[in-house]
């Protein structure tokens, strides 16, 4: 999984540089034909710079430098137009025109002021064609540069989509784990409350006979209330749904080697310590809950992304007042057939879990070399 992403970093940085490239070289032309042609030419020369500055500043401030292009093109083909200079449309100019529409169809709230502004571009390009007509050469260019703008925003239109895709995914496993952690935390809520109830009785019960008896139940009353209270806000925006969903009131320690065993018995081996200071009664319930299911996970995502790993090491230990859960794995890389599938929706839906507890989620790779993933939660 690490070298997936060294690869993905590396390939967006090679296709910046051939970006810059292909518009460098663009702008050598444009310095040719400007000394060619002569007079306004120079002026596109002066907007196929400025277009590569806002290609270059695009991802802060895209809007800006986008309408300030568009406005230099027009500006420049009006001019062009009104003195009848035989001028023609700027190639690193058009270039940078295209590549701020992709980013402008992609990136730019609400998708209406996105589509504007693109159909702006498509206006101003057109005006290239007819204020620059080089040599009678106008019908031809505005063949070409209708085609490259529907091209761009071909392009723009898709990754849009496919980032509003993964967005909703996103926002899909967010909401799944809202409701899973609201159901969670409600069971333990009535957990605590059918102790408080058991304690009240029994304390009702023994009041007459063994009056010494009372004061202790009423502490248990107490804590068991401050656990539920405790519980009950960390539920902040959870719906409970799904009534007939199986329901468990807690997990133990033993089940989080359990379920490191179980994976041992049909994957690499799993290494898995509990640190001093740690037991049933020291963590939170709904915190071991979440400590079960990003053990789960990263261990799933290890038999997904890198099944020929040669051993796994986790460990559950506490600092101070922070109980931290590790999972690495090392000895082998990601699986390319895999890697090429995408998702990560996984470990969005841990982080969510965590988060929803106050706690921090980290995936990457670590100094070692290994795949780790560090959840970290606060204790009371």
């Amino acid at each position: 999984m690490g070298d997936s992403k060294r690869v993905v970093y590396w390939l967006r940085r090679l296709s910046e540089i051939a970006m810059y490239g292909w518009l460098g070289m663009l702008l050598l032309l444009d310095l040719v034909l400007a000394g060619v042609v002569g007079g306004v030419q120079w002026l596109v020369l002066a907007c196929s710079v400025a277009g590569i500055a806002a290609v270059a500043l695009r991802r802060r401030y895209r809007v800006e430098g986008f309408a300030i292009m568009l406005a230099l093109s027009f500006g420049t083909s009006l001019l062009a137009g009104s003195t009848g200079a035989d001028t023609a449309p700027g190639m690193a100019e058009t270039g940078s025109l295209l590549v701020l529409t992709i980013g402008v169809l992609r990136h730019v709230e609400p998708v209406r002021r996105a589509a504007g502004l693109a159909c702006a571009a498509l206006f101003v390009l057109m005006s290239e064609a007819s204020g620059r007509d080089y040599q009678s050469s106008g019908l031809a260019f505005a063949f070409l540069l209708f085609a490259g703008w529907s091209t761009a925003a071909g392009i723009g239109g898709y990754l849009r989509f496919q980032q509003e895709r993964r967005t909703e995914a996103v926002h899909s496993v967010r909401r799944a784990e809202r409701l899973e952690l609201a159901r969670e935390l409600h069971d333990l809520v009535a957990h605590h409350i059918t102790g408080i109830v058991v304690q009240a009785q029994a304390a009702r019960t023994v009041a007459e006979t063994r009056p010494d008896a009372v004061a202790p139940a009423l502490d248990a009353i107490a804590s068991a209330g401050t656990d539920a209270l405790t519980s009950m806000r960390r539920m902040v925006q959870v719906l409970r749904t799904e009534d007939g969903a199986e329901r468990k009131p807690g997990t133990a320690l033993a089940d989080l080697r359990m379920l490191a065993d179980r994976f041992s018995a049909d994957g690499p081996k799993v290494a898995f310590e509990i640190g001093a200071g740690l037991d049933d009664r020291t963590l939170p319930p709904e915190v071991m809950t979440t400590l079960h299911r990003v053990l789960q996970e990263a261990l799933t995502n290890i038999r997904k992304h890198a099944a020929r790993t040669a051993w796994v090491e986790a460990d559950l230990r506490r600092h101070e007042r922070v109980v931290v859960l590790r999972v690495r794995n090392f000895g082998s890389g990601s699986d390319p057939r895999v890697a090429r599938l995408g998702g990560g929706f996984g470990l969005v839906g841990m982080a969510e879990r965590v988060e929803a507890l106050g706690g921090r989620l980290y995936a990457g790779p670590s100094r070692q070399g290994a795949w780790e993933v560090v959840a970290e939660f606060p204790l009371p």
